[in-house]
């Protein structure tokens, strides 16, 4: 069972306000279970996890129903949908974008009845600034400073048999890229303990040799090195490493900080995922327009994702529909072939 399932439900089977209490619980025991399972041995880890697993719940709840209706992507629509013709240059672009998805082809092959799918289609989105011509009222005026946005890198994901089953899949991606910044943070947290720990045994063993009065056959066959001010030295680092272990604390202190890490960020989603409706009104080649233009116009809308944790992204993308018969038949990768010879 998913940790977000209240998207399989229709609207009235759950509270819009609040979450369950279960699927707070469901979602607390993925974080941790992501993160570290050890965790569970803080005491009262849920009850510190479940204000902060709320907060990013509702969030990403709000973003996924905010998003609008799926758009049908045809190459009969291309001409008519102002949104297909911004996205795609020409219409037969769409089934070439539909037919390298190995998720589409995947879904598609393993449900011979299912007559259409749902899916996110996800691009690289980018604005240009450069100078063109506009008409304004009967005048046509020449380098007029213009933003011309474009599309690129075509990619279906998250394919499913419902419109709910896509937002569904989606929330739990983006709750569990939250739980992913977290685990990166303390990964970094690890790292420092664990190299802090290294240096301290390698002081110890160098120290070790040092008191047995030198290394090796040079206690033999030289004469006596003078150790005490090299033995000062690594003393004063050994105590040094120490203190910062001691700062860092001990195992189980560790697990609490890590704890802690995981709740500041669930506490935060803002801080790391961000998906804004666009709303444009832009000429045939894509020139953006303000209201005063009479260029031939449509408005269109997409929504704009930007992942600041790790990656760090920026991804136009809407909800799309296609039929099954839109999916052209499968090629010959060539490129994959020539491996094999």
């Amino acid at each position: 069972m998913g940790i977000l399932d209240w998207f399989k439900s229709r609207p009235s089977q759950f509270d819009p306000d609040r979450p369950s209490d279960a699927m707070t619980l469901r979602a607390i025991d993925k974080a941790v279970t992501l993160t570290n399972p050890r965790l569970k041995l803080v005491r009262s880890y849920q009850e510190r996890l479940a204000p902060a697993v709320e907060i990013s719940v509702n969030s990403i709840r709000e973003m996924v129903l905010s998003l609008p209706p799926p758009i049908k992507v045809s190459a009969a629509c291309w001409s008519a949908d102002p949104v297909l013709r911004a996205i795609f240059v020409a219409a037969s672009d769409i089934p070439y974008a539909l037919g390298r998805s190995s998720n589409l082809r995947t879904l598609i092959d393993k449900y011979p009845m299912l007559d259409e799918a749902y899916f996110i289609l996800v691009m690289t989105y980018n604005e240009q600034r450069m100078l063109g011509m506009s008409l304004q009222g009967d005048v046509v005026q020449r380098d007029v400073v213009q933003t011309v946005i474009g599309f690129s890198d075509h990619e279906a994901r998250i394919c499913g048999h419902q419109d709910t089953e896509v937002r569904h899949l989606l929330g739990t991606q983006a709750y569990e890229y939250l739980v992913a910044q977290a685990l990166s943070q303390i990964g970094e947290e690890r790292s420092e303990r664990r190299e802090l720990q290294d240096n301290c045994s390698l002081i110890r063993a160098r120290l070790r040799l040092l008191q047995q009065q030198g290394p090796g056959l040079g206690t033999i066959f030289g004469s006596a090195p003078a150790v005490s001010g090299e033995k000062l030295k690594l003393e004063a680092q050994l105590l040094d490493n120490e203190r910062q272990l001691e700062a860092i604390g001990s195992p189980q202190s560790a697990l609490d900080d890590e704890l802690e890490t995981l709740r500041e960020v669930l506490e935060h989603p803002e801080r790391y995922i961000r998906v804004e409706q666009k709303r444009m009104r832009i000429s045939t080649m894509n020139v953006v327009l303000d209201q005063e233009s009479t260029d031939v116009a449509s408005d269109i809308g997409f929504s704009l994702a930007q992942l600041k944790g790790i990656p760090q992204l920026q991804r136009a993308f809407v909800l799309a529909r296609f039929a099954r018969a839109e999916l052209p038949e499968a090629r010959m990768n060539f490129d994959d072939a020539v491996r094999y010879l």
